[in-house]
């Protein structure tokens, strides 16, 4: 495997942000398809990476997928709190799944957040149906923490995201 994580370059915030709406329209995770409004947050990666540190995964010059961390409670914060990073946004493109590339965008969070001094946990949201992200995080170690759990839009009752987190 010749997948190395690091800092996305400007260039590539096009291609990561296609990856990313793609790979949440294709597996169902925007109640409102095209129209979603996250959709264009998803696709947005310049925005986030000048409030946040946005990693992508790349195998031979090709982006494979990334992950947006949010150190220390920052402005792309959800739930983050001060001694808190957040994992935001991960994503991995179809035809590169099952390769480790998704794993190794969490673990390269993991570690940075172990590097932020002060930081004592790392926290994440994530869809219900999101099952083998799930299993992902459990892997790495997360567990759920129900108390956290919360609508990111009230006036839809049933999107409920759940949130894990891990103590470093």
């Amino acid at each position: 495997m010749d997948i190395v994580i690091r800092q996305a370059d400007p260039g590539e915030y096009g291609i990561l942000g296609e990856i990313t709406a793609r790979a949440y329209l294709q597996d169902g995770f925007l109640d409102f398809g095209e129209s979603d409004d996250y959709l264009g947050e998803l696709k947005d990666v310049a925005r986030r990476a000048a409030a946040a540190q946005v990693l992508v995964a790349v195998e031979h010059d090709r982006v494979l997928g990334g992950v947006t961390f949010v150190p220390d409670g920052g402005p792309m914060a959800d739930l983050a709190r001060r001694g808190e990073a957040e994992i935001r946004m991960l994503a991995v493109d179809h035809a590169a799944r099952g390769r480790g590339a998704g794993e190794a965008l969490v673990r390269a969070c993991v570690d940075r957040a172990r590097a932020t001094e002060g930081c004592v946990r790392v926290i994440l949201s994530s869809q219900s149906t999101m099952h083998s992200a799930h299993r992902l995080y459990e892997r790495l170690g997360f567990v759920r923490t129900p108390d956290r759990d919360w609508n990111p839009l009230p006036e839809l009752t049933d999107l409920m995201l759940i949130t894990y987190e891990l103590t470093l």
